[in-house]
């Protein structure tokens, strides 16, 4: 029953506690920074550390151990909507070869799955996707990147029973593209990742063969309002209405929040970028919409730390957030009108580069990696886990009741924002 955000030595708060439901972190967290670096919706948390019952909301895919580490997942739902691909690498942007499959939309994983000799040749966030070409050919590829910085992918073409080599994708990049997505009716696919280099942007390609061959990269995001922002791992989404693309960007030289940019007109120009709210402040955003029309958003917890925090500064740097995997729930409309969205959720440990999935009984599904219920040695795992937005609404309209009218929107003191964080993380 313990809650993991309080303020100190405040009698009113241990009233407060004792009112909540064992999963609300918190009613609301402010941060001592001025302005956009403010968080002021609620946070639950369904990673296990407050509530053990939430660990059976979990699936681990591949144990860590003291030899093995196991990072960077990504995963694809089959139309069928019940069948999913999951791939991942041994270490930190290590080889790729781990490919698994479920038939039961997770609760239950093959073991390794067959894969051509040379996929350890390859590394680095493999990223998987079905493709349709514009004659209905359908394909699954894995993107991962090679020994000279090219990206190199593997083909299916029977719907992940066997794959080809890893062989050149024809385009750079840094991190595997995380977006594929189909424009002009399917005549066209655009993908996006990042340079490398000192100074990150995003990159931009085009495909009009099913992504078989691609585009010379373009630098699509113009970063003159933000000149010290580092751009990258680029996520996009269409709006509800598919006129409009959304992408959000990971700023990775820590001076702003996470950016967004918009387009109009199917990727051809885009926005100035803009900072996202705090609460969506992150990396490695995966995004996908309830069965309610609520966008959903998964990454990396970056969100700036307050001063006074414990470990604020290491050399004169800020430290950012807990590096949870956490999850962003509001409206497509929130993020367009600098609104913090409805509430969070940390639904697993230290991790967040993974993918988000809607299953059709209206689950949301994530998979990333972390030191799970770590012991000893142990090192990073894969897990998955899965919850219901009734779910977590009805958690925080409880934790309202129990509290009172308005304490639910009732901010946490500053500079006491999850106890002793820094010195959790693995």
């Amino acid at each position: 029953m313990a809650l993991l955000t309080e303020p100190a030595s405040a009698p009113a708060a241990v009233a407060e506690k004792s009112a909540r439901a064992p999963n609300i972190v918190a009613a609301a967290t402010r941060v001592a920074l001025p302005g956009r670096r403010h968080i002021t919706i609620p946070a639950i948390d369904l990673s296990g550390e407050a509530n053990p019952a939430d660990f059976k909301r979990h699936v681990v895919l591949a144990g860590g151990t003291a030899q093995a580490d196991w990072q960077h997942p990504h995963m694809l739902l089959m139309p069928d909507g019940h069948t999913l691909f999951a791939v991942w690498t041994r270490g930190h942007g290590g080889t790729c070869g781990p490919l698994k499959r479920s038939d039961d939309a997770g609760l239950t994983w093959s073991g390794l799955l067959d894969v051509p000799e040379n996929w350890p040749t390859a590394r680095n966030c493999p990223t998987i996707h079905r493709l349709v070409d514009p004659q209905g050919k359908v394909r699954l590829l894995v993107f991962a990147l090679g020994n000279n910085g090219s990206f190199v992918r593997s083909i299916s073409e029977d719907d992940g029973r066997t794959w080809s080599p890893m062989t050149p994708a024809g385009f750079k990049g840094v991190v595997p593209p995380m977006t594929v997505l189909p424009v002009a009716g399917g005549k066209k696919l655009l993908t996006w990742t990042h340079d490398s280099g000192r100074i990150l942007n995003v990159l931009q390609c085009e495909s009009l063969d099913g992504g078989l061959t691609w585009s010379k990269p373009t630098q699509p995001i113009d970063k003159r309002r933000f000149p010290n922002a580092f751009p990258c791992e680029p996520e996009v989404i269409r709006s509800p209405d598919g006129k409009q693309l959304l992408m959000l960007m990971r700023e990775n030289n820590r001076r702003y929040n996470a950016l967004f940019a918009v387009s109009d007109d199917e990727g051809r120009h885009w926005s100035q970028p803009r900072e996202l709210p705090a609460a969506l402040t992150g990396d490695r955003h995966t995004a996908v919409y309830a069965a309610d029309g609520r966008l959903v958003v998964m990454f990396r917890d970056r969100r700036p730390v307050p001063r006074g925090e414990a470990n604020h500064e290491k050399g004169g740097m800020p430290v950012w957030g807990s590096g949870k995997t956490t999850v962003w729930v509001g409206r497509y409309e929130d993020i367009l009108a600098d609104r913090q969205g409805q509430y969070l959720v940390r639904v697993l440990g230290y991790g967040g580069y993974g993918k988000l999935a809607r299953l059709p009984n209206g689950s949301l599904l994530g998979i990333t990696y972390c030191v799970y219920r770590p012991k000893g040695e142990e090192r990073s795992s894969i897990v998955s886990t899965r919850f219901k937005l009734e779910e977590t609404d009805a958690m925080l309209a409880g934790s309202r009741q129990r509290a009172g009218p308005g304490a639910a929107q009732r901010p946490v003191a500053e500079g006491k924002e999850e106890e002793a964080q820094a010195g959790k993380e693995p």
